[in-house]
């Protein structure tokens, strides 16, 4: 500490000044947090789109104008932006005008009057990812090589599918508590038949636990996968799925970005011929990171509660969404009504 001090006076700075600039640094980086990576990218094309289309019409940034929102929004939605999308992106608007230390009113007449007519005539139900069922899973895996790079994807694929993990959940992953600082949770796997992976984990809804049981064979097993890579990767520490250098094919200290995931899933069913009857181009886009989490969803067939809590949402209804064969008019209210 007095060595701090003593290069502090070198330099004729004040040691309150500098506490103060390193608290500004740390608040700073607890603001960033506040959001999770995607979403803060997802804002900064918001943003980006925004203010090129105010450039081009000859539009001020500030201040925020509820009225040129309002017309921004218009104009999209002419693009054929989606409602949901334009609500994301005034989400998007009003934060970023917040850091600035103004305020957009998202419930300004010229903004919300628009955005309902939007969707009343543009309105449709999201467009879901397909969803990836166990056999389907096993069929992905099978196109993988026996490589580190085709054990690492394996462990991946398997466990996203078991977990029911979002794709930024999986690659957030450490290899404990407390190993790094863009770590979103740890895992502690317990050995034995009876055991598994216990996944603790900051997701959308805040921190919850995943169990992750042993499964019937060690080539599909996700936890048998998991403790293959770690070992034959040499992954002990630090964070769980890396990337693998392409000049020598070592393991590296990097973390894998939650994009591998996708690109990972979407290669994978395209290779094992999943959905045939779909056309090239719609293949492409049936399938993402999500598609491993409404597979699990789809496929467990345990009490809707058991698996609502296994995925992390706040209620029954988000749970449903996820489940893609969900068995309808299980409960006939007409029948139960006299009809």
């Amino acid at each position: 500490m007095t060595d701090m001090i003593d290069s502090l006076d070198a330099l004729q700075v004040d040691p309150a000044d500098a506490r103060l600039a390193a608290l500004a640094e740390t608040a700073t980086a607890y603001a960033r947090a506040a959001r999770s990576e995607n979403t803060r990218r997802a804002y900064e094309s918001d943003w980006r789109q925004f203010s090129n289309w105010l450039r081009r019409e000859g539009l001020d940034v500030l201040p925020p104008d509820p009225q040129t929102v309002g017309l921004y929004l218009a104009a999209a939605a002419g693009r054929g932006v989606a409602a949901a999308t334009l609500e994301r992106r005034l989400s998007g608007l009003v934060w970023r005008y917040r850091q600035m230390g103004e305020q957009l009113d998202s419930a300004d007449r010229h903004i919300a009057s628009v955005l309902a007519g939007i969707r009343r005539v543009h309105g449709r139900p999201p467009v879901q990812k397909e969803a990836i069922f166990a056999d389907e899973l096993l069929a992905m895996l099978a196109t993988l090589d026996m490589d580190l790079r085709g054990l690492r994807d394996r462990a991946i694929l398997a466990l996203g599918f078991a977990g029911g993990l979002r794709r930024s959940e999986i690659v957030g992953l450490d290899c404990g508590p407390k190993q790094t600082d863009d770590g979103r949770g740890w895992i502690a796997i317990t050995p034995g038949p009876d055991g598994g992976a216990l996944l603790t984990i900051d997701g959308k809804t805040g921190w919850r636990e995943v169990e992750v049981g042993r499964g019937s064979r060690e080539d599909t097993c996700p936890v048998v996968l998991l403790e293959t890579w770690m070992r034959l990767g040499r992954v002990h520490s630090g964070p769980l799925f890396r990337a693998i250098a392409r000049r020598n094919g070592g393991v590296s200290a990097e973390r894998l970005t939650d994009r591998h995931v996708a690109r990972l899933v979407q290669k994978c069913a395209l290779a094992a011929g999943l959905r045939p009857e779909l056309t090239e181009a719609e293949r492409k886009k049936a399938f993402a990171g999500h598609s491993l989490r409404a597979g699990l969803a789809s496929s467990a067939r345990i009490e809707e509660a058991h698996v609502q809590r296994h995925l992390g949402h706040a209620s029954a209804e988000m749970t449903r969404r996820y489940q893609r064969k969900r068995e309808r008019f299980k409960v006939n209210l007409t029948r139960a009504a006299g009809l």
